[in-house]
């Protein structure tokens, strides 16, 4: 019982990623449902690289909806979630993977948690 309690009383990584975030970088993109699995693709490529290589990196979600497409990126300041998109993982890789598919321009939004 008591190693049942010690376990369920531990957080996991994840919550103790989510717990730090103080900024989110919004990126929300029209694909195509056809184009979707490709851009799936390119989030999970870039997944791991992100959150090992970036600075402030915390957490990274892909959130999909009938209307769009959305990639939640926490981080430990505002300031760290724009610098990652001057970033050469962002403009290398994650954006040239990604502009062919969308059927019009992202909209870019930096949050910083209250």
């Amino acid at each position: 019982m008591d190693t049942i309690m010690k376990k369920s009383s531990q957080k996991t990584e994840r919550e103790e990623h989510t717990m730090n975030v103080k900024a989110y970088l919004e990126i929300t993109m029209k694909i195509d449902a056809a184009n979707r699995p490709a851009a799936a693709k390119v989030y999970t490529d870039y997944r791991q690289p992100f959150l090992t290589t970036i600075e402030g990196a915390l957490t990274k979600d892909l959130l999909i909806r009938d209307e769009d497409v959305q990639v939640l990126h926490g981080f430990d300041s505002a300031e760290h979630a724009q610098a990652y998109l001057s970033s050469d993982l962002f403009k290398n890789d994650v954006f040239v993977g990604l502009q062919p598919l969308w059927t019009e321009d992202p909209e870019v939004k930096i949050y910083t948690v209250a």
